[in-house]
């Protein structure tokens, strides 16, 4: 993989962008305080060599990030060429992640970026959507490709507060792999270190609202892989839906249209009950070409007092 480290428009965009203001991720009444974000970032393909290839589109990716500002956000389809481009470009970000292949650098990452004044890390870890979750590169789901999750505990340094981010990328053909993604997801969510801290699940899902895999984990009734399932116990909130339910127009796969018309959301940030949803969208650049990648990243602000 070529590692394109554009360092003099890529030290002008970060330095120029730092500077934006940032919220306190713990405000003065003690509640903790988080803007999120999920990126479908494109990876990097050889055959794209106009305005969609990754050479051309670091800088509008770096930007978009900026201008979303997140305390935290989570990449997927990024190949550890790209990943090097992103810890270049984004200096005050830590970053956790591996590649699905091996575990390693091999393959594409779904990767946490955090702000490293803020948070340190404390857990975390990768693991794999498979009947061997520990095993790199794994699958035995009918999928194509190897699929993850990556998460960590983080812990805000000036509070002592901690919350728990899981990112994932489930398989874009098979209904079945998406089935058998879920329910693993969740025991591993119950089972988390901490499970009374907040919980950010967040990620491409290739699945939309009303897919029985995403509807598990809003407290729904349904039917996975062929077995029926009771509501879990610890349903998530979708920030989007909470606040844009009369949305038509949601789409975020948007296949380098670079428009919303449609109902493929795909990407999706759910948080823990007791959240306030204080904000949520779907960021869009204005032209077709100004589109940083397939996929429109999301954003969501939320607070637990």
């Amino acid at each position: 993989m070529k590692w394109i480290l554009l360092s003099g428009l890529l030290a002008t965009l970060s330095t120029c962008d730092r500077e934006a203001p940032r919220a306190r991720a713990v405000t003065e009444d003690g509640s903790l305080s988080l803007t999120l974000a999920t990126f479908n970032i494109r990876y990097e393909n050889p055959s794209e060599s106009d305005w969609r290839a990754w050479r051309n589109r670091i800088g509008r990716l770096v930007k978009s990030i900026r201008s979303m500002n997140p305390d935290v956000f989570g990449v997927q389809e990024c190949l550890h060429g790209q990943a090097a481009d992103l810890r270049a470009s984004l200096p005050d970000y830590d970053f956790h992640g591996v590649g699905r292949d091996d575990g390693k650098r091999g393959g594409e990452y779904a990767a946490i970026f955090f702000r490293s004044d803020r948070f340190e890390k404390t857990d975390g870890g990768t693991f794999w959507l498979s009947d061997e979750p520990e095993k790199p590169g794994s699958m035995n789901w009918g999928n194509t490709y190897p699929r993850t999750v990556t998460w960590v505990r983080l812990v805000d340094r000036s509070s002592g507060r901690g919350f728990c981010v899981f990112n994932t990328h489930w398989d874009h053909r098979n209904q079945y792999s998406r089935e058998k993604a879920a329910p693993l997801l969740a025991r591993r969510i119950e089972g988390r270190p901490h499970a009374d801290e907040p919980l950010i699940l967040l990620g491409d899902f290739n699945a939309t609202e009303g897919n029985p895999a995403v509807d598990y984990f809003v407290g729904k009734a349904v039917t996975l892989a062929g077995k029926k399932l009771a509501a879990w116990g610890t349903p998530l909130i979708d920030t989007y839906q909470l606040l844009h339910a009369g949305v038509k127009n949601r789409r975020t796969l948007h296949f380098w249209q670079g428009h919303r018309d449609g109902w493929a959301k795909v990407d999706h940030i759910l948080v823990s009950r007791g959240a306030t949803v204080e904000a949520s969208d779907i960021k869009v650049e204005r032209s077709r070409e100004e589109q940083p990648s397939d996929h429109f990243p999301v954003w969501a602000k939320v607070r637990w007092e």
